[in-house]
């Protein structure tokens, strides 16, 4: 099927979203037109403008409403974790300026392009964000997401592939280390991101999300979580929110620590690196 672009119109998300949740629907969230060619799935590319962002974050808030997955922590973990996050950040920010900055440089002498990269993302409550990145694709990335969406080497709804196109000679190597990732120490510090917990989905994924699948979305997102420390690109969608669900119910100060050095390790050895 060709894939084409389909904006959302003013009560799709909230309507589907409440409609899904009052017959117990295991189904996915937005009923997109798709077909599947040899395994693959091709789902159309949907843009989001303020108004429909709006209307997610609404219909995500009232989905996670009925969820019957209760955070660990209580509210001195919260504050702890907030400050943990803030100087973390900044130090590392500090630390980090200088080859950030080299590396920049790189990636705007390789193609003479911007070297950051941003993109909307949701966090706690189906809130949307502007995430930092180094870019590690074409400029026009995301206007030839349809030319490779068929490649999708995954069967969830997150994009995965081993040869895409689109990423730059400098962005690949970028990628293995996850050096890329760098700037999200600046949404950490703003208090958009936390140092631990569920990697940010795009909008266009949110939509598509089982109302346990939601569930990701009931704490802040993070840098790193369970499955970045576990294979990373090698764990499947589903499993991830597996991972993703067992942290928000066992989360403390302890075990942020704990995969926030199991993190160190697993891109120092590239684990599940691609």
């Amino acid at each position: 099927m060709k894939s084409k672009k389909k904006r959302l119109s003013e009560n799709d998300v909230t309507r589907e979203l409440l409609e899904s949740l009052k017959h117990g629907k295991d189904s996915k969230i937005i009923s997109l037109e798709k077909t599947s060619k040899g395994g693959v799935t091709d789902y159309p590319i949907l843009e989001f403008d303020d108004h429909a962002l709006r209307l997610l974050y609404q219909g995500v808030s009232e989905t996670l409403k009925y969820s019957k997955v209760k955070p660990a922590g209580g509210k001195m973990y919260e504050v702890t974790k907030r400050i943990f996050d803030i100087v973390a950040s900044a130090c590392a920010m500090t630390v980090l300026a200088v080859p950030i900055g080299a590396v920049a440089l790189i990636i705007y002498i390789d193609d003479k392009g911007n070297p950051f990269f941003s993109q909307i993302r949701l966090t706690k409550g189906g809130k949307p964000f502007r995430m930092y990145k180094l870019r590690t694709m074409c400029m026009d990335a995301e206007k030839r997401f349809a030319e490779v969406q068929k490649n999708n080497q995954t069967d969830g709804l997150a994009f995965k592939s081993d040869n895409d196109p689109r990423i730059t000679r400098v962005g690949g190597f970028l990628r293995k280390t996850s050096i890329d990732e760098l700037p999200q120490l600046l949404n950490v510090f703003l208090g958009q991101m936390s140092i631990i917990g569920p990697r940010p989905p795009l909008p266009r994924e949110v939509v598509l999300y089982t109302p346990q699948q939601m569930d990701r979305l009931l704490v802040k997102s993070g840098l790193s979580c369970i499955c970045q420390t576990e294979g990373r690109s090698d764990v499947e969608f589903d499993k991830w929110v597996e991972g993703d669900v067992e942290y928000i119910r066992k989360r403390s100060i302890g075990l942020d620590l704990k995969l926030m050095f199991k993190t160190v390790g697993a891109v120092v050895m590239r684990k599940g690196a691609k």
